[in-house]
């Protein structure tokens, strides 16, 4: 365990060292005021455009903005946030496969392993990090102009959007242990997240989608209730378990 935790350490102080860590919280608190802001700005900006609009012919009456258009839009730029963490943090592995770190830590004895828990629980930490940051920001900016109490299952449909990122984690994960550069991990991941996305269309098997808990605006507004996103969820963290097992089997046969 000393191993173990000494490995995550490592891979938190470089994180921290090359200034991801930096970008992360930047980016994610950018979000964070976002959400409420664009809510509340709304009507001033249709207001600004309604002449233009009604040379169109369309009117615009008075907009309402109120604790579910802010979180609303919380899930609409989330997405967003989660491909820049992608994008920032797919070359987790393969920068250790073009440095030769990882070559040299495993002649010494480091068990592969430990490699990947490490890692996959760095992930974990930034993306829970990154992710409850742009939640508490939202929540404490909805709050003062609004009421979140507005919003019906905002904790549980936060959840599953947490939930769905750690799916998307695994994935990194997964192609990681299978490919040799950051470019390719990113596409195959965008690849499973499409493909997910398919199934999510097809009424026979859509309910067990992860897809589906990016859809939370049914479960916020009372439309659906937890029960709707059971198979779902299941799957998504199933799945996860299996990736991340999967990907330990791949390190522990790969040539580096």
């Amino acid at each position: 365990m000393k191993t173990l935790f000494a490995l995550m350490k490592k891979e938190y102080l470089e994180t921290a060292r090359t200034g991801k860590l930096i970008i992360l919280v930047l980016l994610f608190s950018l979000f964070g005021v976002m959400n409420p802001a664009i809510a509340k700005l709304t009507p001033w900006m249709m207001e600004m455009f309604s002449d233009s609009l009604a040379e169109s012919g369309l009117t615009v009456t008075n907009v309402q903005v109120d604790a579910f258009a802010s979180w609303t839009q919380f899930f609409k730029n989330i997405p967003m946030a989660l491909i820049a963490f992608v994008l920032i943090f797919s070359d987790s592995f393969t920068k250790e496969y073009k440095s030769g770190t990882l070559l040299l830590a495993l002649t010494k004895g480091l068990s592969r392993y430990k490699v990947v828990l490490a890692k996959t629980v760095l992930l974990l930490f930034l993306w829970t990090l990154g992710y409850g940051l742009c939640f508490a920001v939202t929540c404490g900016y909805t709050a003062y102009f609004w009421d979140n109490g507005q919003t019906d299952h905002l904790l549980l449909a936060a959840a599953m959007w947490w939930l769905f990122g750690v799916w998307i984690l695994s994935l990194i994960v997964l192609f990681s242990s299978l490919l040799q550069n950051n470019t390719s991990v990113t596409l195959c991941t965008g690849g499973m997240a499409a493909f997910a996305y398919l199934l999510s269309v097809m009424p026979k098997v859509k309910t067990y989608s992860p897809v589906l808990l990016m859809k939370t605006n049914f479960l916020l507004s009372g439309v659906e209730e937890a029960e709707a996103y059971m198979e779902a969820i299941v799957t998504a963290a199933v799945s996860t378990v299996i990736f991340i097992t999967i990907s330990i089997l791949n390190m522990n046969k790969r040539q580096v």
